[in-house]
Formats: C-alpha cells, structure tokens, sequence
C-alpha cells in the first residue's frame, strides 16, 4: 500500500456514503458589540443589518427548515441569548441543536486565556439558565482555536466545530471535532456592510459553487458542513437559494443529514481511534536548525 494511497471511507451509519450538515452562526449584534467594545458609535446602519437576523433572518431559515424536515445546528453567541432569551427554546423546541459561539463574539487573538475561561463560563451559565442543561458543542467566533481554548473545550466535555484539518469527523487532542469548511460558508460570498466591502456575490453563482461542493463530497464521502448567519442567509433570495440546495441533498438518498452534535456522538461511537492527531504549533522559522546552523 503506497502512502499516497487514499484512507478506507469513513464509516457513515445506515449505509449512507457521505454526510450533510445545516449550521447558523447567530451572530446577530455581537461581533458589533466586541468591535465597538471600547468605544460605541452612535450609528445605525451596520447595527440595523445585524438585528435583521433575530427579527427576519432566523425565523425565515428555520420555517424553510420546518417545511423541508431537517434539523440544524445553531450556534449562539451569550450576547445574542441574552437579548433574545426567546431564542435558545424556540430552537430547541423545534428539535434543533444548539451550541456556544463565545459571548460577545470575541475574537481569540484579542483576548487573554483568562479572558476566554470567564466568558465560556459566562456563556455556559446562560444556556443552563434558559434550558436548564449544558450544551454539547462549541464553534469559535471566527473559527480560530489555540491550546488554552481546546484545552478549555475539553474540559467542558464539548465536541468542537472550528477546525478544518479533515473533512470527516476527527478529534483534535482528545477533543472531537466536526470540521468547517469556508468554502461553504455564506459570509464569504455575501458579507456586505459597506464602505469598500466588496459587492455580494448573485445567489445564482454561490448556488452553482455549492452543488459542486456537495457533488464533490459525495464522490469523496466526505462531510458537507454548511454554515449561514442569520443577518446574512435570512434575506428573501438567499433562503430561496438554500431551499433549493436543500432540496438537492434530500434527494440524494446515499447522503445522512445529521445535526453536528449527532455527527460527533457517532464519531464517538464508531471511529474514535480514526483521525487523531495531536496539534503542534512550530516554533519560528528563525528557529529552525536550517536557519541557525553555523
């Protein structure tokens, strides 16, 4: 067997050849809350596209979900269930997921360790409030990870969703992780907010990019991670754009659509010794033996 021999498929349950994933990041204000986090504008516009998601957005995607029978993974920054505490048990209750996405939706490069330890709890804390339970998952603000953060997820007992190092189900240090992708991630495509950002991409062309992501991971048994924003996606054309998707991976009988939490418990179940790897950060290239060697 040559080491560019390609793995045995990932064993997928009943059969299924590959795997579908519906994820919202509900951002919502909170990303604008840690940007202006020293110093508050007293401006509207951006704060207006982002309230959109709460108000229009969520409630659009998740009656197109409800009306096609799948259930998805909502990932809710404390902020945002804070000021929306409808929210968390309006989603549980129609049987979908949800997960921590930090609080303010604070970026992992402008916070300490212990920083991030106070606001996972402070975000554990809501969750528990508004359920009565601990969620089992956790995607990071920004899909950015390090030691400290994976180390805290850990030992929290979460599997994780912000890495990309496979595009099966792994774990990542003992922590199991159900891989993103951003190629698949509508903020790519749509994020607009103005003042040079550049323009939309046409429902049209972002359609045409993600059947062939989903053609590509059925030929490969791969996971389709889709991940939408509720500010984003839950604008009229965009959530015609993913019912039609939608449509096409129901059709594909070989495909199992499953919520991230249900990909990781089978992970855990089924192929806990697959794909484990240990993160190792290298030091500085002026460190390295071939750059020091006299």
């Amino acid at each position: 067997m040559s080491a560019l021999d390609l793995p045995p498929a990932y064993p997928w349950p009943e059969g299924k050849s590959s795997a579908f994933c519906f994820s919202m990041d509900v951002d919502a204000h909170s990303p604008w809350m840690w940007n202006n986090r020293h110093e508050v504008p007293q401006l509207l516009s951006h704060l207006e596209q982002r309230n959109y998601g709460p108000r229009i957005g969520i409630r659009r995607v998740a009656d197109m979900l409800k009306r096609l029978g799948i259930k998805g993974s909502f990932y809710v920054p404390g902020a945002v269930a804070e000021a929306h505490p409808w929210m968390l048990p309006a989603l549980v209750e129609a049987g979908h997921e949800v997960g921590l996405h930090g609080y303010f939706h604070e970026l992992v490069q402008q916070v300490s360790d212990e920083e991030f330890s106070r606001v996972l709890e402070s975000s554990i804390e809501i969750f528990e409030r508004q359920l009565g339970q601990k969620p089992a998952g956790f995607r990071s603000p920004a899909w950015e990870m390090t030691p400290h953060m994976l180390a805290e997820v850990k030992r929290h007992g979460f599997y994780d969703s912000s890495l990309m190092g496979y595009d099966t189900p792994h774990s990542v240090d003992g922590v199991t992780e159900v891989p993103v992708n951003w190629a698949t991630d509508d903020a790519i495509f749509f994020k607009f907010l103005g003042g040079g950002d550049p323009a939309p991409r046409s429902t049209a062309s972002v359609l045409e990019a993600w059947v062939d992501e989903f053609e590509a991971s059925q030929r490969y048994g791969t996971l389709f991670m889709l991940t939408v924003h509720d500010w984003i996606s839950g604008r009229g054309a965009r959530t015609v754009m993913l019912e039609r998707l939608m449509e096409r991976v129901i059709a594909a009988e070989d495909v199992w659509l499953a919520t991230a939490g249900e990909l990781a418990a089978h992970h855990r179940a089924h192929a806990a010794d697959r794909d484990a790897v240990t993160p190792e950060i290298p030091t500085t290239l002026l460190e390295h033996p071939a750059w020091t060697r006299q």
